[in-house]
């Protein structure tokens, strides 16, 4: 058995098809002393059979891991009037899963391209020149071996103050696992979720307030997940939060700063209520929900008692500043009237000391007041920067498919990290996505295996609904796109480290320079070479005394 392998870029995309000598060689870089940094090991065995291998890492690095790249299928990789600059627009199987390896190995196919995903933290590690050797072997015999070279310069990222959000589906892991909601098992399971998001910089969390009422088919509902008990006595409510201290808690714990609470109207509209659950006369039942105008006097009341509740609430926590409130997601032209009427609601309860936001792209709901904290789809932000909207915020979903950055199965990662540029070169204050972990079919009617369902039941492109896997035993299992999608982050803090020694002048001009076009967010190369090229020379010009 004799198996060849070379190091290639944690932006290659190894499809089944794809030829070992069409991938270019990586066989060194450079790194700060505070990131994550990523490559691949691609090997094949040029022969037919199946074999067992396992993998040592040799190195003066004290932490280096690696996993195995594994496929799933997609029957929607993209929607068909995609642009030209995807891997494939035909259902097949894509590289995502990154599969801890055990000691039991892992399996080598002949004739098949196959990746190992290759982490370095350097956290704690001298600047140097580092060799790290991945060997693979069956038993004691050797059948490969690569040596990658890291050098560490003396530079480290600039701390993250992006707040960043990838929406947390609660119900989805207790669905998933089978354990009760809130129960002893749940909440062991969200930590470990919400730890591993956190490690890849998310900072804040969607908070389920009331069950989030977020792609829910009209008159259909999800799993209840509420942290907020209601008692309902006539027209008077009384709230336990309990359970949400106990969220903010463990959501601290596992590194959470801010906390952005579950929409209080349904999406696409505003029109109704989420579903609330309540007390009543000693039954727990649903209260409120679709079949509640959410501008009636049973709802508004209720909303009236709840909104000084929070507020109370949050002072005493001290944390006003920590907490982004939603009104409904994505509204949209005619919806205004009705937004603008639960926004002043909401805003009269509870006053200038709490954030509002919400994923939107019309400029009129912000130029006539109706949201404080626009949160605006990537391929709307012009019109918005183009007014200068402080601290702007924003956002991609199935929605952003041509000429922008986005994170499917089916486009090269390059689509995915390049929004760290274009995230510090327009010096946005937050970034929001929709799908952490959803996987729920389109409008949640049932719920599906990620491994082999990552379209929604053939909705979204593939890759849009989440990324991150359940794994064995409630631990969550990263994809690739997740680690792809942190290099982004910390190639946006390279920058603002660079900006602190030289000047955002010169870091932008660095940015543009050589390109024949600007970076905008409906425009940036298409050329793995770029953005490599371009964190090395950041990389250098941050060592240099």
């Amino acid at each position: 058995m004799k198996i060849i392998s070379k190091c290639i870029s944690s932006l290659e995309k190894v499809m089944l098809d794809t030829s070992f000598d069409s991938l270019p060689e990586y066989n060194e870089a450079t790194a700060t002393k505070n990131e994550k940094f990523n490559f691949q090991i691609a090997y094949t065995l040029p022969e037919t059979g199946r074999y067992r291998l396992n993998v040592d890492i040799i190195s003066t690095l004290n932490n280096v891991t690696a996993r195995a790249v594994a496929y799933v299928p997609s029957m929607l990789p993209c929607y068909d009037d995609h642009d030209d600059y995807v891997i494939s627009d035909k259902p097949g199987l894509f590289p995502d899963v990154l599969e801890p390896i055990t000691p039991n190995g892992f399996a080598v196919t002949g004739n098949r391209v196959s990746t190992l995903w290759v982490t370095v933290d350097t956290t704690g590690e001298m600047p140097a020149l580092h060799h790290i050797k991945i060997r693979l072997r069956a038993g004691e015999e050797i059948f490969a071996e690569t040596v990658f070279e890291l050098r560490i310069v003396d530079a480290v990222l600039a701390p993250q103050e992006l707040i960043y959000t990838n929406w947390f589906h609660t119900d989805c892991l207790c669905d998933r696992y089978n354990v009760p909601t809130f129960s002893p098992e749940h909440w062991e399971i969200i930590g470990k979720f919400i730890k591993t998001a956190s490690d890849h910089g998310m900072n804040m969390l969607l908070t389920p307030i009331f069950t989030p009422a977020l792609d829910t088919a009209v008159g259909g509902e999800r799993t209840t997940v509420q942290l907020v008990e209601v008692e309902k006595n006539g027209d008077k409510y009384a709230f336990d939060l309990t359970k949400l201290k106990k969220w903010i808690e463990v959501a601290r714990e596992n590194g959470i700063e801010y906390f952005e609470l579950a929409p209080l109207y349904t999406q696409w509209g505003a029109t109704n209520a989420p579903k609330i659950m309540a007390t009543e006369n000693g039954e727990y039942k649903r209260i409120f929900g679709w079949e509640t105008d959410a501008y009636g006097e049973e709802y508004v009341n209720f909303l009236s008692q709840l909104y000084p509740a929070l507020v109370d609430f949050f002072k005493k926590e001290e944390m006003c500043d920590k907490v982004y409130f939603h009104i409904s997601d994505e509204p949209w032209g005619d919806h205004l009237p009705r937004y603008k009427k639960a926004a002043e609601l909401l805003f009269k309860s509870i006053g200038d000391d709490f954030h509002v936001m919400d994923a939107l792209s019309s400029y009129e709901f912000y130029a006539k007041g109706a949201v404080k904290t626009p949160v605006v789809s990537t391929n709307h932000a012009q019109t918005f920067l183009d007014n200068n909207v402080p601290d702007l915020w924003c956002y991609y979903c199935c929605g952003q498919y041509k000429g922008t950055a986005n994170r499917f199965l089916a486009m090269p990662s390059l689509r995915n990290r390049v929004l760290g540029v274009q995230l510090y070169k327009f010096n946005i204050k937050g970034f929001l996505h929709w799908g952490y972990n959803f996987w729920n079919s389109q409008y949640s009617l049932e719920k599906i295996d990620p491994y082999s369902v990552t379209d929604a039941r053939e909705a979204f492109p593939s890759g849009d609904g989440f990324v991150v896997y359940p794994g064995n035993g409630g631990e969550p299992v990263c994809s690739l796109r997740l680690e792809v999608f942190y290099d982004a982050l910390q190639d946006m803090r390279a920058l603002y480290a660079l900006e602190n020694k030289i000047g955002r002048e010169k870091v932008l001009e660095l940015i543009d320079n050589g390109l024949s076009e600007e970076i905008r967010f409906e425009s940036f190369p298409h050329d793995d070479r770029w953005l490599l090229g371009l964190r090395e020379t950041v990389n250098k010009k941050l060592s240099e005394k």
